[in-house]
């Protein structure tokens, strides 16, 4: 029997130990070298663009030669303002691609040694950052399309004569979502949240290159799709297979999306579920990569991300 990728010698390229091993200063480094690649890692002025920068090593900033604008290698980034140090900032990039199935702020919390509010914030960069990969991708070939409810349960009633049935839609509260995903088969996933599956009709259109062919279900909202894609229908109740059509990729993603949310989160506010969404994505599209891959493809995104407008100072303005 063939072993599995995750358990193979190959998924494991980096190691938390061997990150504070290092210490900062190696953090530190690692940190310069993926922010200034051109220049191996020598800073560069992100107002003007000039090369040459005074080394104020103290503080680890730099001050322009030419504009004398002050910066650091976060200044512009998503970790712009950090308080945590860069060995930790690696060490939670490491726990966070780590986590096959996603990582809980509490779980970060407690790795780190950080607050909750620290660690909920901090994930939130992070996904954030992963998710800007695929902020403007289009998918084309073979597109799976697919959606699956989250949240909004109904605690049924003591008595069996008191309780209702669920699947009913007067029977559901206002906080059910559900995530549309269109996966290319062999390529990337994109998610949204909606109220309503038959929502994601025009997600699909924006996002999936017309005449591309689109694998769905039976479920008849899907039919105005087919003015703009080649259609392959599944009808679930026959088979989940049949003569090349099937939505199983989709189904792979979701399952894993449920996974995390049910086993890691446990409960997901509906305004933050198009992160953990993003998030499961990115896990599903990368999963044959080693955790070293995965690190540095983050770490690239977070120090290409620009300031967060949501999550920068999200405390301070919650209270």
């Amino acid at each position: 029997m063939a072993q599995h990728f995750l358990l193979s010698a190959q998924a494991r390229t980096l190691s938390l130990k061997a990150i504070y091993q290092a210490g900062d200063d190696e953090a530190y480094d690692a940190f310069c070298k993926l922010r200034w690649p051109e220049t191996n890692g020598s800073p560069q002025c992100p107002r003007c663009e000039c090369t040459k920068a005074y080394s104020l090593s103290t503080r680890r900033r730099f001050k322009c030669a030419a504009c004398h604008h002050q910066f650091s290698v976060t200044s512009g980034t998503i970790f712009a303002c950090r308080k945590l140090s860069f060995v930790d900032l690696l060490a939670a990039i490491c726990l966070f691609v780590n986590a096959a199935k996603g990582a809980s702020a509490l779980q970060l919390s407690r790795d780190l040694d950080v607050q909750y509010k620290t660690a909920f914030v901090l994930a939130h960069k992070l996904r954030e950052a992963l998710a800007a990969e695929t902020a403007v991708l289009r998918l084309c070939n073979t597109v799976e399309v697919d959606g699956a409810y989250f949240g909004g349960h109904v605690r049924q009633s003591n008595l069996k004569a008191d309780r209702v049935d669920r699947r009913l839609l007067q029977n559901r509260t206002d906080k059910r979502r559900v995530v549309v995903a269109l996966r290319e088969r062999s390529g990337r996933t994109l998610t949204r949240s909606f109220r309503l599956e038959s929502d994601g009709i025009a997600f699909a259109r924006e996002r999936i290159v017309e005449g591309s062919v689109v694998a769905a279900d039976d479920l008849r909202h899907w039919d105005v799709l087919t003015s703009s894609f080649v259609m392959e229908r599944i009808d679930h109740s026959e088979a989940y297979s049949l003569n090349g059509a099937h939505t199983n990729f989709a189904e792979s993603y979701f399952a894993r999306l449920r996974r995390m949310i049910r086993g890691q989160h446990h409960r997901v506010e509906g305004t933050k579920l198009d992160a953990y969404a993003a998030h499961a994505g990115w896990l599903e599209d990368h999963r044959r990569q080693s955790n070293g891959e995965l690190a540095d493809r983050l770490m690239r995104s977070v120090l290409g991300a620009p300031v967060s407008g949501t999550w920068s100072g999200y405390w301070q303005r919650a209270t």
